[in-house]
């Protein structure tokens, strides 16, 4: 499946030092090549996050003022196709719904979220290098409730985020195991109506997976780091931003494609909800 979270948090840089040494052994993991003219994927999920918690400014768990309670299913429709050889394009839709009750009210807000586009391309692939090596750029495009001052539980930023990865995978073929992950950079541009900034974030994801049987399990870290917010042009006042996630999850093959079950846990953070999430999605090829 795809993965919808990035992150950070305080412990996850060693986890990716160690991608990085094991990326040195193994042959090139196939996710990390671009798909091929003609072919491609498309995958649907649904993520649903039901938490009364938060991580403070240092880190610690608090309850929401009030009995707060959040509740949000968000839908993300993925899909990808090869444009030319070392060269694929990538687009995710979005579908949410945020609710918030305390004490005093229920808020609800329903309706679609922002776009992603990305292109991804191998350029040590044209040259005949096998190191499992991508770069990817991609563009957050503000659809869902750009007046983000009229709604407590805005279904978007009303902003553009600017996006530079990179990637790397490995397969330890024989075994039926596969290690992949990347590293990533957002700019993220102020609100053009309200002219507030959110911050840039560093993110990374890191998944080792494989077979057990009939089964397909996958072990993924993410986290984000996020600068504070602040106003356009100026400097920021907002507190930062750092969450790391674990999220194991299982597969079967089911018709032309695998459904996927999974657990989203966050381990650490600051400044961002807590509480665990379920995922449910649908992975199917096409064109092979």
């Amino acid at each position: 499946m795809i993965p919808g979270l990035e992150g950070q948090g305080g412990w996850g840089w060693p986890a990716l030092s160690g991608v990085v040494l094991l990326m040195l052994f193994g042959t090139p993991c196939a996710a990390q090549w671009a798909e091929e003219p003609g072919r491609g994927w498309i995958s649907g999920s649904v993520h649903h996050h039901d938490t009364r918690t938060a991580f403070d400014m240092h880190g610690a768990r608090y309850d929401f003022v009030l009995d707060g309670r959040a509740v949000s299913t968000s839908g993300y429709l993925t899909a990808a196709a090869g444009l030319v050889t070392g060269i694929d394009a990538w687009a995710q839709l979005s579908f949410h719904r945020f609710r918030f009750d305390d004490s005093a009210a229920r808020r609800v807000s329903t309706g679609p979220g922002d776009a992603r586009l990305y292109l991804r391309a191998n350029p040590l692939h044209w040259i005949g290098e096998p190191l499992p090596f991508a770069l990817r750029a991609g563009v957050k495009l503000p659809v869902g409730d750009l007046d983000v001052g009229s709604s407590l539980l805005p279904l978007g930023d009303g902003q553009t985020d600017y996006e530079l990865l990179v990637e790397a995978g490995r397969s330890f073929h024989p075994k039926p195991l596969y290690l992949m992950g990347w590293v990533g950079h957002r700019w993220r541009a102020a609100n053009r109506e309200t002219g507030r900034s959110f911050g840039d974030e560093w993110f990374y994801f890191v998944q080792v997976g494989g077979t057990l049987g009939v089964m397909e399990y996958k072990l993924i870290l993410e986290g984000l780091r996020g600068d504070g917010a602040g106003t356009s042009g100026g400097p920021a006042y907002g507190p930062r931003r750092e969450l790391a996630v674990v999220n194991p999850s299982l597969g079967v093959s089911l018709g032309p494609g695998a459904v996927e079950l999974g657990l989203r846990v966050p381990v650490a953070g600051k400044n961002l909800p807590a509480g665990h999430a379920w995922t449910a999605g649908y992975f199917m090829r096409w064109g092979s």
